[in-house]
């Protein structure tokens, strides 16, 4: 009898949602969720829904998951480095190891940093770099990537992760104060071109503040 993952439901109503890239959804089904919640919230693992994590920070809701890594993968120049800003527990970290060659992932939280390591190595992924630094910096000398995801929300564009994108890059990041928007911005021909994707909802992204 085949075994039924319970990423494989999470994934279908992903599917109903609206998210089509199917490389995105079989790492959505592939990825076990709970192994990013504490204790108290495994039960609610494949739930579509933001969760806390602690530190006040949350683990994403699996949709705007799918939805930032499938925007990722649609860049023109077959993204095959990612720089994310904000590892936090990990769970967008693993979505995009399975997708491209190699991700750096910067995180200003230590103790979720240290989580977010023992949990690749348990899952046996071993293509990300991590950094404790500012994420507003991102990580220049690992750069330029082909695409940067941000998993906090920016009070503006942030000017030293623009200027990490390689030509034909694709920045995905939400921008906004108490109104949030995700932003696609394409990198072409030396030129920044934003579309507005959706309104969403994101803890802020915080600078200089280490912890």
């Amino acid at each position: 009898m085949r075994t039924i993952r319970r990423g494989d439901a999470l994934a279908e109503l992903l599917y109903q949602e609206g998210i089509r890239d199917q490389r995105v959804l079989n790492a959505i089904a592939a990825t076990p969720r709970e192994t990013f919640l504490p204790d108290t919230l495994k039960h609610k693992a494949y739930q579509n829904t933001a969760l806390p994590i602690g530190q006040g920070q949350t683990i994403s809701q699996p949709y705007i998951v799918a939805k930032m890594t499938e925007l990722l993968l649609g860049a023109g120049n077959a993204p095959k480095t990612v720089l994310e800003i904000g590892t936090g527990s990990g769970y967008q970290t693993a979505i995009l190891a399975q997708l491209f060659d190699q991700v750096f992932s910067v995180e200003r939280i230590k103790s979720l940093q240290f989580q977010a390591k023992r949990r690749m190595n348990r899952l046996d992924l071993h293509n990300i770099a991590m950094k404790h630094g500012d994420g507003w910096k991102g990580w220049p000398s690992k750069g330029p990537y082909d695409a940067i995801i941000v998993t906090a929300a920016a009070s503006s564009l942030p000017e030293d992760l623009c200027a990490q994108l390689k030509d034909g890059g694709r920045l995905i990041i939400p921008v906004g104060n108490e109104q949030q928007s995700l932003l696609c911005v394409d990198h072409e021909d030396g030129e920044l071109k934003t579309q507005t994707v959706e309104s969403v909802r994101f803890v802020p992204l915080v600078a200089g503040e280490l912890q």
